[in-house]
């Protein structure tokens, strides 16, 4: 049986995100590559498993169940989109899977509309395939018990939490149970999901934001100062409002925050952090929506960076009644399984694009807040510090 079901077996992001390419950008180029970041082994033969994977992953077409429930659930995305979505096939030839060793090397390359769509299933089916192929299982009872734990702290305190586990879970079964158990009881504190497939079999919200990709794009093609700009802009152009969480550290959130301006801190709601201090990262939001005269106290905070339930805790008892704090907890939640298992640290990151298929290639990077989250070669890096000016 295939890992991945559901053409819905992905994160939201996915779809807004290739409706925005595809509106703006419909003849636009990338390519996405692998990154695994604790340098893992694979074992031998890994790639043809995940060849014969992905060659599965294009008989996957939406049902009718799942079209209704994008229409009702996901009304920002138009007809015309999900009318594209009933018609799309995966098509396994823009992937590219070699092995060097025991190192694994993932390349995607098409039309961004498109090509997007592989990432988040691409993870998610090398973590869970890695641990089949290594032996490792979880131990349900732990997981289980750890599960309602979390689900019941997150009640007592009163987080609000959606869940981001889809592209590091231990496996579709693991994230599954995981879902129902928070729903079941973490009660009114669990808000959604960004698990599309998930959303819709236990009947929750879809939540997400949008992708350093989006940000990444517009750096390549306009420039990086005034990549987050025009990303906001454009953003606002597909979506007039609706989906307004930014995320802030793609060329770290000092560069961002001089970029932000009162228009943007009015529209959209909600601010992404996704790396470094999370205090500080607080403190300077909150000084720039004073300076911009918004009341930091109607606007809130997504937090995502490496999160569980008791740093979740600690951060909303920091923000107060100065700004609201929600969180998206993913591995935390999804791959923790005991018996020594941690789950993966595995990225798939768009490493260059085009705007039509005659340009060269342009560089994407990404910054972040943390050099370990560093994206791209060294020299476009360096270049990309430069221009910014850190």
């Amino acid at each position: 049986m295939a890992i991945i079901k559901s053409i819905l077996d992905t994160d939201l992001y996915k779809f807004t995100t290739g409706y925005a390419y595809s509106k703006l950008f419909p003849r636009a180029y990338g390519e996405f590559e692998f990154i695994d970041r604790s340098n893992g082994d694979y074992p031998e033969g890994f790639d043809r498993l995940l060849r014969k994977e992905l060659e599965e992953m294009s008989n996957l077409a939406l049902t009718k169940e799942e079209e209704a429930f994008v229409r009702k659930q996901m009304p920002y995305l138009p007809p015309i989109y999900i009318d594209f979505l009933k018609g799309f096939r995966f098509d396994p030839s823009e992937v590219e899977i070699t092995m060097e060793g025991s190192k694994l090397h993932i390349k995607a390359l098409g039309l961004l509309y498109r090509v997007t769509l592989w990432e988040t299933p691409i993870l998610a089916t090398v973590s869970e395939l890695y641990f089949r192929e290594t032996g490792r299982y979880p131990d349900l009872k732990y997981m289980e018990e750890v599960t309602v734990e979390k689900a019941k702290k997150m009640k007592e305190h009163n987080l609000s939490v959606s869940l981001f586990g889809m592209r590091r879970r231990f496996s579709a079964d693991v994230e599954d149970r995981v879902t129902g158990l928070l729903k079941q009881h973490a009660g009114t504190s669990l808000y959604g999901t960004s698990n599309v497939y998930m959303a819709f079999k236990h009947n929750l919200n879809v939540s997400g934001t949008h992708p350093h990709e989006w940000v990444q794009f517009h750096g390549s093609i306009y420039g990086y100062k005034m990549a987050n700009y025009m990303s906001m802009e454009n953003w606002i152009n597909v979506y007039d409002g609706d989906l307004g969480t930014v995320l802030t550290d793609t060329y770290t959130t000092d560069v961002f925050l001089r970029n932000f301006s009162k228009k943007h801190a009015s529209l959209f709601t909600s601010l992404r952090h996704d790396s470094g201090d999370p205090f500080l990262f607080t403190d300077k939001v909150i000084r720039r929506y004073e300076e911009l005269r918004v009341n930091p106290k109607l606007k809130y905070l997504v937090f995502s960076d490496s999160l569980n339930v008791d740093k979740a805790i600690q951060i909303k008892e920091y923000c107060g009644d100065r700004i609201g704090a929600t969180f998206g907890i993913g591995t935390n939640l999804t791959a923790d399984v005991g018996n020594d298992i941690k789950g993966m640290n595995i990225v798939m990151k768009l490493f260059r694009c085009k705007m039509t298929p005659r340009e060269e290639w342009q560089e994407c990077i990404k910054l972040s807040d943390v050099e370990g989250k560093h994206t791209g070669s060294e020299r476009e890096i360096a270049i990309a510090q430069a221009v910014l000016g850190l």
